[in-house]
């Protein structure tokens, strides 16, 4: 009997790696493929809904639909180009800010496991039957609390705004870029949505960190390394695979909760639009591949792979 020929480790990963996606491949190619091709059907199709006998109809329109979306609708490209600039300035600050939270969590200290699911509390937050109840929770309290509050924070906001301007003055005044200035102000209007959109985020990076051979640390320390050389030189490099994993979610995440989506559900289920709807949603996604294979292939070039 001839020895069968054995896998080498690196086939066994590989073989590991398909195993470990054949689920999600098998759902792909069963529920979503052909959800993508019905929703090119009702692009190109004029949809009519059958009352009576129930159903629908669709009529061949060809690129009516696209041809309306993209140049005779009056929000869907300003909708469209609001959510873009809106996720390539929300991307790097929550992956930035992700991987410097999950290195203050991921260090030992008193309480560490609270302070992390406070950290990930926003994502159980954001689901559908805890937002409608603090939803109906906020409009029970309109005309009491709400409103104290309100007066409150527009208060505030006034002294808020004058702090703001003396800053931004000064640093103007230091010389500082105009382009750079209006992200530091962008970032810092959106340190609540950044907050609660890294918790996923966070624990990818501290699984990142935790899988970091101690050795490499105990090297750089013995070399003399500092601990800015040690972050550049041993901690970014390695967590590199993971800011892809994490820059691939946060694109997904930001358009599946940005203004296209709401716009693409109002058009089909209450102006029962469904033809310019599926071409609002085809137009998300297309531009959506597009931008995560151009910063996944510039990330990719810059990534090292430990073995």
């Amino acid at each position: 009997m001839k020895n069968r020929k054995k896998l080498t480790l690196l086939q066994k990963r590989s073989l590991m790696g398909y195993l470990f996606i054949a689920p999600w491949f098998v759902g792909f190619l069963v529920f979503y493929v052909r959800s993508i091709f019905q929703t090119g059907q009702f692009a190109l199709s004029e949809l009519t809904m059958d009352t009576v006998g129930g159903g629908y109809q669709l009529t061949f329109v060809g690129l009516e639909n696209f041809r309306y979306a993209l140049f005779a609708h009056a929000s869907f490209k300003q909708v469209l180009t609001t959510s873009v600039v809106n996720m390539l300035i929300d991307v790097p600050l929550i992956t930035f800010f992700s991987l410097f939270m999950a290195m203050l969590l991921n260090k030992k200290f008193p309480g560490r496991g609270l302070v992390r699911a406070i950290f990930f509390l926003p994502i159980i937050l954001a689901s559908g039957a805890i937002s409608e109840a603090m939803e109906m929770s906020a409009t029970v309290m309109n005309g009491g609390i709400s409103n104290q509050a309100a007066e409150t924070a527009a208060s505030a906001g006034q002294t808020i705004a004058f702090s703001v301007d003396y800053l931004i003055n000064m640093f103007t005044s230091l010389g500082l870029p105009a382009s750079l200035l209006d992200y530091i102000i962008e970032a810092v209007a959106r340190i609540n949505d950044i907050i609660a959109a890294s918790g996923v985020q966070i624990i990818l990076f501290i699984a990142a960190l935790q899988s970091i051979p101690g050795s490499m640390y105990e090297v750089a320390k013995i070399e003399g390394a500092t601990g800015y050389e040690t972050f550049w030189k041993v901690t970014f490099p390695m967590v590199m695979p993971h800011i892809i994993t994490c820059v691939v979610y946060t694109i997904v995440d930001s358009f599946t909760e940005s203004e296209v989506v709401d716009l693409a559900y109002k058009t089909a289920f209450d102006e029962f639009n469904y033809g310019l709807s599926s071409v609002f949603s085809l137009v998300s996604t297309v531009i959506a591949c597009i931008i995560l294979v151009v910063i996944c292939g510039a990330i990719q070039k810059r990534t090292f792979y430990y073995n």
